[in-house]
């Protein structure tokens, strides 16, 4: 909702927002269960609950002709809430079918039967229980006797900020001057809590708990330490900034020169562990100066000449600070570990390009090429789990490419549009990175390994083609018809950030890609009358199976889907695991009707 008041020299405003929402099964899926199943879900459940309401308020005031000033105030809560069920990719390689002796006994002390006293095999029990039930009785070691997870997280965080600026303005013949200057200053406090409890996976894909959580305690040993994956975490980011940019217009050229100085403080304080090694405490500052330049040239009638240079900064987050750590990798959004400090982001962004229009403003069009260089940008590089992995600085990424339009009306009744983009998103630095379900990886065949990143290999989910087209047509008076098709290239999956993993349909299954895919969308509108308007509208018009994005991981489940977990002999007392690629299936066919009312 909005307010708002004005007069001839002031105007106040208010934005008033509020969002509350649930999102099931958002994860991703073993691309051979997807061909299966569309609808098919790796594990559940997997529960994300969001709620946000957000206060905006605004102020400007115009001085005189050559002086004004604009204000601005926020607020925003957030609240998430999380309950995932998952694979405890831990127990992929242990044997977790046959309990032994001492593992009987707690079963039956604590009244289970049924038990095996042998010969219980993978063939003959698809999805295991026993074993990781008497670890959890004898607090042995059921992270790694358990086949399951529950995860819960709790996210809490406040989000305000002020900023003002005044502008002046000066002209005389054939010249115009806009100088504008301000200050801003943001505010987010975070508050992260993450708790893990074990169990067994279930047929139907749920999790059936054990009481044996990742607390230090009852969670047992994992490779000899306690088992804890707790995390209580307060951040507070705090960043202040001060602007100026001057526009001066001389005849057909513009001139733009402007420069922003930021300040950012992050404390970030661990409530379980406050000091020491693996804590999330620490106080990290950044700071630094970005300027920026651009001009435009109109070198015809309806045809003008750009070109701009840029510099930007983005501070670590407390997430990325609280998950920097290799030895303790992070299952994101819910987990974070100790934090070895990250360096800042650092883009400088060049463009140059034309733009212009034609018969008589009817057709409007632009060509264009960037280039962005960023010094220690931030990624997240996989560890050997599907979903964990670190934060890490990477020397230089590089993306460039060249965008096209072209939008006109036919006959004043249609309108047609289509946009092009070609972006090449690529490594411009050498690194080393775990690569366990990458087949070209150091390790050996389905055993951990690392990879190397060589220049210019691609960014992984960056595909380098994109096209969008739309139609749009005033059939009548009252009645507009819309088409429009969203078309995307294949991209490489996360884990195979060396362009170079190739399926053997033994070890390795799936491409490591996300193949290529179009989308066509379809609306109508009817208006009623000046005040009411009747609207439907259906996203993904041909029910269109696509996959979004695509990732690397072992694989929990066979292709009939039952569990498995040591699917191969063991090599020199490690035993190689079966790998596949998963997908993050697209939306499918969606459909809704409304009516908008305008007073």
């Amino acid at each position: 909702s909005k307010l708002g008041w004005q007069n001839d020299k002031t105007s106040l405003g208010v934005n008033f927002g509020f969002a509350n929402n649930l999102l099931n099964g958002n994860g991703l899926q073993d691309f051979q269960l997807l061909e299966r199943d569309y609808r098919s879900v790796y594990t559940r459940p997997d529960i994300t609950g969001n709620r946000s309401p957000l206060v905006n308020v605004t102020a400007r005031h115009n001085f005189s002709d050559k002086l004004s000033f604009f204000g601005n105030t926020y607020f925003r809560s957030i609240r998430t809430n999380t309950f995932n069920g998952d694979i405890n990719e831990e127990a992929l390689e242990q044997a977790l079918y046959q309990p032994g002796a001492a593992e009987r006994a707690a079963l039956a002390a604590a009244g289970f039967t049924g038990v095996p006293a042998s010969g219980a095999t993978a063939a003959n029990t698809p999805f295991p229980r026993f074993r990781c039930i008497a670890n959890a009785l004898l607090r042995d070691e059921p992270s790694e006797k358990c086949n399951g997870l529950i995860n819960r997280s709790r996210t809490e965080q406040n989000n305000y900020g002020a900023s003002g600026q005044m502008s002046w303005f000066t002209s005389a013949a054939k010249y115009r001057n806009q100088l504008t200057a301000g200050a801003a200053w943001d505010r987010s406090s975070l508050g992260f809590v993450q708790s893990s409890e074990l169990g067994y996976l279930n047929p139907d894909r749920t999790i059936t708990g054990v009481a044996a959580f990742g607390d230090g305690v009852t969670g047992g040993e994992a490779d000899g330490e306690p088992y804890d994956t707790r995390v209580d975490l307060d951040g507070h980011i705090q960043t202040g900034s001060v602007y100026a940019t001057d526009t001066v217009t001389l005849n057909r050229l513009v001139l733009t020169a402007s420069g922003r100085f930021n300040r950012t403080v992050i404390d970030n304080r661990d409530l379980i562990l406050p000091s020491g090694s693996g804590s999330l405490t620490g106080r990290h500052v950044f700071t630094r100066f970005n300027p920026a330049a651009g001009a435009t040239f109109r070198i015809a009638p309806g045809t003008t000449l750009y070109g701009s240079y840029s510099e930007g900064n983005r501070a670590p987050t407390s997430i990325e600070l609280g998950c920097a750590d290799p030895e303790n990798p992070c299952k994101l959004p819910n987990a974070m570990a100790g934090d070895p400090p990250l360096e800042q982001v650092v883009t400088r962004t060049m463009e140059a390009g034309l733009r212009g229009n034609a018969a008589e403003n009817l057709v409007s069009w632009n060509l264009g090429w960037f280039r962005a260089n960023n010094a220690n940008d931030i990624l997240f590089v996989a560890s050997p789990q599907t979903g964990f992995g670190y934060f890490k600085n990477f020397g230089r990424t590089r993306r460039q490419g060249l965008e096209a339009a072209v939008n006109g009306r036919i006959r004043r009744r249609t309108t047609l549009g289509v946009n092009y983009t070609f972006m090449n998103a690529s490594f411009e630095s050498q690194e080393m990175v775990n690569g366990e379900s990458n087949s070209r990886n150091d390790g050996g065949q389905g055993l951990e390994g690392l990879i190397q990143i060589n220049r210019p290999n691609t960014i992984p989910l960056s595909p380098q083609h994109t096209l969008k087209a739309y139609a749009s047509i005033q059939a009548s008076k009252k009645l507009a018809l819309d088409l429009g098709m969203v078309g995307v290239s294949s991209a490489y999956a996360r884990g195979n950030e060396n362009n170079l993993h190739q399926p053997d349909g033994t070890y390795y299954l799936g491409s490591g890609k996300s193949p290529g895919y179009a989308v066509f969308n379809a609306g109508a509108r009817y208006a009623v009358n000046r005040y009411f308007q009747l609207f439907v509208q259906v996203n993904n018009l041909l029910d269109r199976k696509y996959y979004s994005a695509a990732q690397l991981g072992p694989a929990g489940f066979r292709a009939d889907g039952t569990f498995q977990s040591r699917p191969f002999p063991g090599v020199d007392d490690d035993f190689p695991m079966q790998h596949t690629t998963f997908m993050a299936p697209g939306a499918p066919r969606a459909a809704w009707a409304g009516i908008k009312i305008r007073f």
